[in-house]
């Protein structure tokens, strides 16, 4: 099965082939995946190199946290993307993005504010989980038009924290 996975604006094409290799863009990788926690924790491994995310759905795409930084990403397998566009669907993108907490925690700090312009990759807060601090950073350029919380308040995993437009 092919699926289109599209993440910033970037789009890429993803076929499973079994349990162990898949082919991104053309290229063949072998991985290693595995849930590593009742939490939505994964440790991948990808050609002998180890990365481990927090990955966690929302209503419309699915959201990655890797090295301190969230990833929104829609992931469509080719029919439904086939459907899409014959019957006029519109894509993703103009929406409003929703920075939910990809785990449990303390918000530490909160260096935007409402109505303040963000690029892709500014920090939007910093979430203290597991006695680690992870700096949610903004996945695209926008506005943030609604804060959720302040410093010092605990929030569940999927708990919406604030909303980039």
């Amino acid at each position: 099965m092919k699926y289109v996975t599209t993440i910033s604006d970037q789009e890429f094409e993803v076929e499973i082939l079994d349990e162990r290799r898949i082919v991104i863009n053309g290229k063949e990788y072998v991985v290693d995946f595995d849930e590593l926690s009742d939490q939505p924790v994964y440790s991948l491994l990808v050609d002998g190199q180890s990365y481990e995310a927090f990955v966690y759905p929302s209503e419309e795409s699915w959201h990655v946290l890797m090295h301190g930084r969230l990833y929104p990403a829609v992931v469509e397998d080719e029919r439904e993307r086939r459907l899409k566009a014959a019957t006029g669907t519109p894509m993703p993108g103009g929406v409003e993005f929703h920075l939910k907490a990809p785990m449990p925690g303390i918000v530490v700090d909160i260096p935007v504010e409402d109505g303040q312009t963000v690029k892709t990759g500014d920090v939007l807060l910093i979430l203290e989980s597991m006695k680690m601090q992870n700096e949610l950073k903004s996945p695209r350029d926008g506005v943030v038009t609604r804060v959720r919380i302040e410093p010092g308040d605990s929030v569940e995993q999927h708990e919406t924290l604030l909303s980039v437009d």
